[in-house]
């Protein structure tokens, strides 16, 4: 019983890093919410099935993406990257640099959206989340290798896009 009160506090302290996660799997934050309560929720009745001696977060990582592939298949749903107005306003910056800013996270974010589901997972575990390789290969439980090379692939694919021909910030996501 003790042991299940410290993995319920484990879980709690997790969750900031499950929405940023869930964040980018699904390009909405209320949608985030609802993926991470959910995964919560199967999570504490299944936790009966979580093993001594694995790591928590890779176990919620890969149930929060189960989740979102679940529902993916069941509404055959794909929305885009979150809205301008997710992003926290700067008070005292220069208004034109917030707003050059704002659209390039908008723009960041839509090719992140539009990269191909494994991608993003793995791209937001390491590069957002700051997870190792090794870290991200447990919790979407697939081989290193396969995390480097998916890495690989999102940050090429991520690059070109950004150098293609609208490299400025006031490109096609600015009536976003």
């Amino acid at each position: 019983m003790k042991r299940e009160q410290e993995i319920k506090k484990d879980l709690i302290e997790l969750l900031p890093r499950l929405r940023r996660f869930a964040m980018t799997l699904t390009g909405s934050q209320d949608e985030a919410d609802d993926v991470v309560q959910a995964a919560c929720e199967r999570a504490l009745k299944r936790l009966h099935q979580w093993q001594e001696g694995t790591r928590l977060n890779s176990w919620m990582f890969r149930i929060v993406q189960t989740v979102w592939i679940d529902r993916c298949r069941a509404e055959k749903l794909r929305r885009p990257a979150g809205d301008l107005d997710s992003v926290a306003s700067v008070a005292g910056e220069d208004g034109r640099a917030v707003a050059e800013s704002r659209i390039e996270l908008a723009r960041v974010r839509k090719l992140i959206a539009r990269l191909p589901e494994e991608q993003r997972a793995v791209l937001s575990l390491v590069s957002i989340d700051g997870c190792s390789y090794r870290q991200a290969a447990e919790s979407l439980n697939i081989p290193i290798g396969t995390v480097m090379s998916r890495l690989a692939r999102a940050r090429r694919a991520l690059a070109e896009a950004l150098k293609g021909p609208d490299n400025s910030p006031w490109g096609e996501v600015a009536g976003v």
